[in-house]
């Protein structure tokens, strides 16, 4: 696979992830419960995954044999439980902030804690230096969030909103990390998503049961079977992911995916707004700076680090 194969499908991913947060933002408000709403999200992805277990016997014996050789590590099996918080703050916002705000907010923890995690060698691709297109692309997503919110600087409940996909976007280049080691160590795909589907329904079901217990059972589940197909969308972006990062670093993966998913959250809100309205002009700005982020983000140049 070549380096520019790899980021087309680290961009189709991403445009995986923005379809995916309207269907579970549009599924958590009706439902009035993005915890239960995640859950069916995951728990789909993990049932498909599950029934589809006999095809991948050969990848999991070797998952368990790399566990027991220590060439791959428990926690390394744990990335689902990133993107279950993905999932779940997708149920929890994006039906107020509209899947274009989401996603940039998304970008600047993404961007950030992709740096961290390229620098110091969590990937199959070993360590990836900071270079200055790098460390510029970051800081120029971080910058496209505070322009994309920028006229929602007076509604805190927004701004609170906010912060949620970007500590789960923190969150995401950790796991696509370890499920590179994951799919380095099975050699295919499906075994690494069920591995990550497992990590993050357990941790799900986790959180259904405190939220159940704290706001009891939704009165009524919608009957639009589309509103359910989050997490046939996460499988197929999900291994897309685990199978590209040891080629093209975690960085890359990360940029692809934000660029994919910047493009798809626009034409999403510009095609069908959610509550919050279409993207306001400071949401464009900001879409299209993070955009231009990941093209000097996969600049080749001399490490500053």
């Amino acid at each position: 696979m070549t380096k520019g194969v790899g980021l087309v499908l680290a961009v189709v991913a991403g445009l995986g992830v923005a379809a995916q947060s309207r269907i579970n933002g549009e599924l958590g408000h009706r439902i009035g419960d993005g915890i239960v709403a995640a859950v069916f999200s995951f728990g789909s992805g993990f049932v498909v995954l599950v029934c589809a277990i006999p095809l991948m016997r050969k990848g999991l014996r070797a998952i368990r044999e790399a566990l027991r050789a220590r060439t791959l590590l428990w926690w390394q099996c744990l990335g689902g439980s990133c993107g279950a918080l993905l999932v779940a703050t997708q149920g929890l916002t994006v039906a107020t902030i509209g899947v274009a705000v989401f996603t940039v907010a998304i970008v600047a923890g993404q961007s950030i804690s992709s740096l961290i995690v390229d620098r110091a060698g969590l990937a199959p691709g070993g360590v990836r230096p900071v270079t200055a297109p790098r460390a510029i692309g970051a800081a120029l997503c971080v910058v496209a969030v505070v322009i994309a919110v920028g006229d929602r600087l007076s509604d805190t409940q927004a701004l609170v909103l906010a912060i949620l996909p970007a500590i789960a976007g923190f969150g995401l280049a950790w796991q696509q990390a370890v499920n590179g080691r994951v799919y380095q160590a099975s050699g295919s795909v499906l075994p690494t998503t069920l591995v990550n589907f497992s990590a993050g329904t357990v941790t799900l079901l986790l959180l259904l049961a405190i939220d159940l217990a704290v706001r009891g059972l939704p009165h009524s589940l919608p009957s639009n079977l589309w509103l359910y197909s989050g997490g046939l969308l996460g499988i197929i972006f999900i291994g897309v992911a685990s199978a590209v990062v040891g080629r093209i670093g975690v960085l890359l993966l990360g940029m692809g995916m934000i660029a994919g998913q910047v493009i798809g959250a626009v034409l999403i809100d510009l095609l069908l707004p959610t509550a919050s309205g279409p993207p306001t002009a400071p949401t464009l700005v900001g879409a299209a700076l993070a955009l231009v982020a990941v093209v000097f983000a996969s600049r080749p140049t001399k490490a500053v680090t």
